[in-house]
């Protein structure tokens, strides 16, 4: 383990121990990585496909496990106390902005499928302004490992991925996909995970041997707030031209129409009659597949520079056709790629605020940086004021001890 992240558990675990009066030993930890998805864009709830890692950037949660069934938690970046009793989630639900409805949100999923008895005390920390890195997720899945360690329960991946997917759905009512949940759970090491959500595949794509690489991810300095914003209007217009394009093609209409369930000539012949924006939407779709398809075969063989360039047509795709992006990601975008050194960048996550990431060669870190800011603070200068970046690497998936 890197010794910073040893340092960092080893006082989180200190400090809930001081402020419950647990012996050290009975602290646990859950380490919860952000991730980053450098292809595959908006399309896993429409059953398309990514390519992205979890991020040795990561949330913890030290936790003692409480007999009574109640819940406290206090965070080492957002003020006030989260309380709840599980046996009485339904009376104590906080408003989605909360930070607490993270928390209530993954209590009450797992609540709906298992009996929970026992609850917790932790303290949790985040080391970014992670807006874009999917913070919400990997601190769901934070709570929901603490909260079945505390509870005597082993579930499997497939479990937690459902769960965590949930818990994202009741604390924030989003209609999220697995991306975030999957690459958090799954990721390995030294490794892309390659997901296919139409047939339920993981699989880890190694580095290239003897290809560095720099993984660049800049906060832009806006606030990422997905509740309110346009992420699940869009997730409604990609399942209505789905539904248009399947009944064009005299194909059963599921009850949730997705556009991965669209065979390839229905998608063709039927994408021009889409009206807008629906048309746009689907042709997103249907390209950043495509993309995600080739960005495997270019990782395998080290071809960075086609690899970046992917990752840059799929982030004017997002601006574009799936029409998701802030004015700072668009300017983070376009600074980015015209970086030297830069293969290819896209902005993350959703795209209505937080983190753009770049592939970037790492002879030219200094040149990076240095353009970052300059280029960045000339194109939005509040923001900029605000801005950071960091280097990153993929790592393994959560983890509870």
């Amino acid at each position: 383990m890197d010794p910073r992240l040893r340092h960092r558990i080893d006082q989180l675990r200190a400090q809930l121990a001081a402020q419950t009066g647990q012996p050290l030993a009975a602290v646990g930890i859950v380490r919860a990585p952000l991730r980053v998805a450098l292809l595959g864009a908006h399309v896993d709830h429409q059953l398309g496909a990514a390519l992205g890692c979890a991020l040795d950037q990561c949330v913890l949660l030290a936790f003692v496990p409480e007999p009574s069934g109640r819940v406290t938690l206090r965070s080492a970046n957002f003020p006030g106390t989260v309380e709840f009793d599980l046996a009485r989630l339904a009376e104590s639900r906080p408003p989605a902005d909360d930070w607490g409805a993270y928390a209530h949100g993954a209590a009450s999923a797992l609540a709906g499928a298992y009996p929970l008895s026992v609850g917790l005390t932790g303290l949790v920390a985040g080391s970014l302004p992670i807006g874009g890195l999917s913070s919400s997720a990997a601190v769901d899945v934070a709570y929901l490992l603490a909260l079945q360690r505390v509870n005597g329960l082993d579930l499997d991946l497939a479990a937690n991925i459902a769960l965590a997917q949930r818990a994202e759905g009741e604390g924030l009512g989003l209609r999220t996909g697995t991306l975030d949940q999957t690459l958090i759970l799954a990721g390995r090491a030294g490794h892309l995970t390659h997901l296919d959500f139409a047939r339920e595949t993981i699989d880890h794509l190694p580095h290239p041997p003897d290809r560095a690489f720099d993984l660049i991810i800049v906060h832009s300095g806006e606030s990422r707030a997905l509740v309110g914003s346009g992420y699940n209007e869009r997730v409604g217009q990609c399942e209505e031209a789905a539904r248009r394009l399947l009944a064009a093609a005299d194909l059963p209409v599921p009850a949730r129409p997705r556009l991965g369930l669209v065979p390839a000539d229905a998608y063709e012949a039927g994408l021009g009659a889409l009206p807008a924006p629906l048309d746009r939407r689907a042709r997103h779709f249907r390209d950043e597949v495509s993309r995600v398809r080739e960005g495997a075969g270019e990782w395998a063989r080290g071809a960075f520079d086609r690899f970046g360039a992917l990752m840059a047509e799929s982030g004017r795709s997002s601006l574009e056709q799936y029409e998701s992006g802030s004015p700072a990601l668009a300017s983070l975008h376009e600074v980015l790629n015209a970086a030297p050194g830069v293969w290819g960048a896209r902005f993350c996550g959703a795209g209505f605020g937080g983190s753009a990431v770049a592939l970037a060669d790492p002879a030219y870190r200094e040149q990076v940086l240095a353009t970052i800011w300059r280029e960045y603070t000339r194109a939005q200068p509040e923001l900029a004021a605000r801005a950071q970046v960091c280097f990153a690497s993929p790592a393994a998936g959560a983890e509870v001890w």
